[in-house]
């Protein structure tokens, strides 16, 4: 089914969300301060709107992508107004849970329903597999939109709570930035002795990781459940040389990204869990 979406904000994600809707055949209205960024989806079929309220009253689904939180507020409140009543708005700016509650608290007070998202692509992904968009909030807004919202990425949904979306969105890229920093500190110490640090990530890096990768179920269980009996090296023969450190230091490489997880760990054997697997350092980071 086509249905009428309004997309308030056309920055390079904005763009592209506005961009793949289009490209599935819905009517899209769209927005922007700067109206000129909008030339171009109106040559491919946008409408234009002159102002907030316009594009809100020409959508029965309102997707804001603005730069943050404060700003949603504003141009919901004081642009939208009453012509929100009856809408379903999806938030898919950055924020926190706590602002995410809150949105939702005051989208509520204009008379629409609310879901927060959090895109895990870049722009140039929007539209193929590889994207998809975390939600949270309204159910009925998601399962009655969640067509229209499948035009741009794979949909997922978390639940009633509009905190979980931004709160997800977070730890992934927790992951993520964890990944790269990891990256970072075997890329300096590869070049420390003069490697190639492209042959080295392609032939043994990623293949390593992809092996790696795999173990992250069993350690998700164990954090779960809170039982950590250890199905390999425990924490204590990891920690009992800083083989990594040391080495790293002779090479002129810095610790620094190594050390802190490194630090958990032997804090984690001090405290008397030297038997347990890694993934009980979790207990260090949130305790029960």
């Amino acid at each position: 089914m086509k249905n009428d979406v309004a997309v308030l904000g056309l920055g390079s994600m904005g763009a592209a969300l506005a961009d793949a809707l289009l490209a599935a055949g819905h009517r899209v209205t769209v927005w922007n301060r700067t109206a000129a960024r909008a030339d171009g989806l109106v040559e491919r079929g946008a409408h234009r709107a002159d102002s907030v309220s316009e594009a809100v009253a020409a959508a029965e689904l309102v997707i804001v992508c603005i730069l943050d939180y404060a700003d949603v507020g504003t141009l919901l409140e004081q642009q939208a107004g009453e012509a929100l009543a009856g809408r379903v708005v999806v938030n898919v700016t950055n924020g926190s849970p706590e602002d995410g509650r809150a949105m939702a608290a005051r989208v509520a007070a204009l008379g629409a329903e609310y879901l927060d998202g959090g895109i895990m692509a870049v722009p140039a992904l929007i539209g193929r597999p590889e994207a998809f968009v975390l939600y949270s909030g309204s159910t009925k807004a998601f399962e009655a939109h969640r067509g229209t919202l499948d035009s741009f990425a794979r949909s997922h949904y978390l639940g009633e709570d509009p905190g979980l979306a931004p709160l997800n969105d977070l730890a992934l890229l927790s992951g993520m930035y964890g990944m790269f920093g990891g990256f970072l500190h075997a890329a300096a110490l590869v070049r420390s002795a003069g490697g190639s640090v492209a042959e080295f990530t392609t032939t043994l890096l990623v293949p390593w990781l992809h092996a790696m990768s795999g173990a992250l179920p069993a350690m998700a269980a164990q954090t779960d459940s809170g039982e950590y009996a250890t199905t390999g090296s425990n924490l204590a023969m990891q920690v009992s040389h800083d083989a990594l450190g040391e080495v790293s230091r002779d090479q002129g490489v810095s610790p620094e990204l190594w050390e802190p997880i490194h630090s958990l760990m032997t804090r984690r054997v001090a405290d008397g869990h030297g038997d347990e697997d890694v993934a009980s350092v979790v207990e260090l980071l949130h305790r029960r």
